[in-house]
């Protein structure tokens, strides 16, 4: 990875979560889920800061006590991105990382995969892809993604994408589906354009922010990594996390 991109890693670390409160707070395996997050962000070489950004003066006395750097951020954001862009607007940096507060199975590899892909000075938003595995293919809650050629995205949807039109078990045996992780890179041009749109109507209708940035014509280029992550909205999905984490020991 190039020595001369100035990356920062950002966070966003909101306590008031609808549907599992206060859950990057949880205990997973012993620790905070904030702390699996940010443990792994930071094993990560090629970065010059990580901070965590919060609405929370909680999480800013925790991040305290385990020696993190962090922000206060606005409670009015109503997405981590939002928040990502306020801290990118007080420091400097090439390329700032979002990497959500309730990915506790996020590795070094992934973060890497994101630098690797922004190493090219005309990519202006990455992301990263996973193969899809059988069980979530047509899981509505695993996005799934297509890319071109060169690794663009041409759509992220939470329907199965592409679609077995025959249903033949040779066009599956063919067709490859990849699941999207929920992390990004931008640059600092393509974060603000971001936040200054308005919601545009396919991400009204997937629930999907990235989406914003396909309809405005925005590139998101993918990189691939082997490694899946469990983002963590539920019990259920607390309780596999620390079942794969204690599994690790």
């Amino acid at each position: 990875m190039s020595p001369d991109l100035k990356a920062v890693a950002i966070i966003p670390a909101r306590l008031a979560s609808t549907r599992l409160p206060r859950k990057i707070l949880r205990e997973i395996a012993g620790r905070p889920m904030l702390a699996h997050v940010y443990d792994a962000v930071r094993a990560c070489g090629g970065l010059d800061q990580v901070i965590v950004a919060t609405d929370s003066e909680e999480v800013i006395n925790v991040c305290k006590h385990y020696g993190w750097q962090a922000q206060l951020t606005s409670a009015a954001h109503r997405s981590g991105t939002d928040r990502v862009h306020e801290v990118a607007g007080q420091i400097d940096s090439e390329v700032y990382l979002n990497v959500q507060g309730d990915e506790p199975l996020v590795r070094p590899e992934h973060i890497a995969a994101l630098l690797g892909v922004m190493k090219n000075p005309e990519v202006q938003v990455g992301t990263v892809k996973t193969p899809c595995a059988p069980a979530d293919v047509a899981n509505p809650n695993a996005v799934k993604v297509v890319t071109d050629a060169v690794g663009r995205a041409l759509y992220f949807s939470r329907s199965t994408i592409p679609y077995d039109r025959d249903g033949t078990s040779d066009s599956r045996e063919r067709l490859r589906y990849f699941k999207h992780l929920g992390l990004y890179a931008y640059r600092k041009p393509a974060l603000e354009r971001f936040c200054s749109l308005p919601e545009s109507s396919l991400e009204r209708s997937e629930r999907l922010e990235q989406l914003r940035f396909l309809e405005n014509a925005i590139p998101i280029h993918v990189a691939e990594t082997p490694y899946d992550t469990i983002g963590v909205d539920t019990e259920d999905d607390l309780r596999r996390v620390e079942k794969i984490l204690l599994q690790k020991k």
